[in-house]
């Protein structure tokens, strides 16, 4: 069984966090050392970012990681090469995330085989089609037991909601707002209102909360409403500080708190 299933299937209604950060920053060799802290951290599970130069849904800091994961010499193909050792070290579910064009680049078959052999469960590309996955490359995800990531926002109609869950192998990425990464969680009606609308259609997929997350607060209050939430641009910026690594358990204990389930 795929990892992320296991994780979600296993939880025991433990409330998961998923943290995110781009490999090759702030140093482009730094992925597996950051993978393993997190882990041993107490992190379930990690959203690897692979740069992209048009990083269009993502807000400054993790813009800035990219362009900086490139200036490193990152790569899809670097990554891969790095990722070799992934599974000698990391026992969590492993994610990429990233954009459809370097994918296309590489060659989708290339990397659904890529992921496989080096021990990554799914992708998240916000920026595929849904109906290019469903007729071009889901028989590739599925012959490689990769997981598709699909995400929705406030926006998306109940009718797309049911035809990811429908696609969906892993669990739905639930983004808070109609935003860029970065951007805090706002506790508003609106906002609760679409997290209590969209738990209330009764998925088959888990729902994970993303975009915002930033502090054991609105850790909380998305896992009133979700299985999982995702810390990215919190995390990125804190690995601008020189004592990044050090710092690294005190931020992901302050994230998840005492959370009550």
């Amino acid at each position: 069984m795929n990892r992320i299933k296991q994780l979600f299937e296993n939880r025991n209604n433990r409330k998961l966090l998923s943290i995110y950060f781009t490999a090759g920053y702030p140093h482009l060799d730094d992925t597996l050392q950051l993978a393993k802290i997190l882990e041993d951290s107490g992190v379930d599970f990690l959203e690897i970012g692979f740069p992209y130069s048009d990083p269009v849904a993502d807000g400054p800091i993790i813009q800035y990681s990219s362009e900086e994961a490139l200036k490193n010499g990152m790569s899809l193909a670097y990554l891969f090469s790095q990722l070799k050792e992934l599974r000698k070290h990391i026992k969590i579910p492993v994610l990429l995330m990233g954009y459809v064009n370097p994918m296309l680049q590489y060659g989708v078959e290339h990397f659904c085989q890529s992921c496989a052999e080096v021990g990554v469960d799914g992708i998240i590309v916000p920026d595929m089609p849904m109906y290019e996955y469903e007729e071009l490359y889901q028989e590739t995800f599925k012959k490689y037991g990769i997981s598709n990531i699909f995400l929705i926002t406030p926006q998306t109609a109940v009718e797309r909601i049911r035809k990811i869950d429908d696609l969906s192998t892993g669990f739905i990425y639930m983004v808070s707002s109609y935003a860029t990464t970065g951007k805090n969680l706002t506790v508003s009606e609106e906002t609760t209102a679409y997290f209590k609308r969209t738990k209330g259609l009764n998925l088959k997929n888990p729902l994970v909360v993303g975009f915002g997350i930033a502090d054991h607060a609105s850790f909380e209050h998305a896992l009133q409403y979700a299985d999982a939430a995702i810390v990215g641009s919190a995390f990125v910026r804190l690995l601008s500080q020189s004592d990044y690594l050090q710092q690294i358990p005190s931020f992901i204990e302050g994230i998840k708190g005492d959370v009550v389930v």
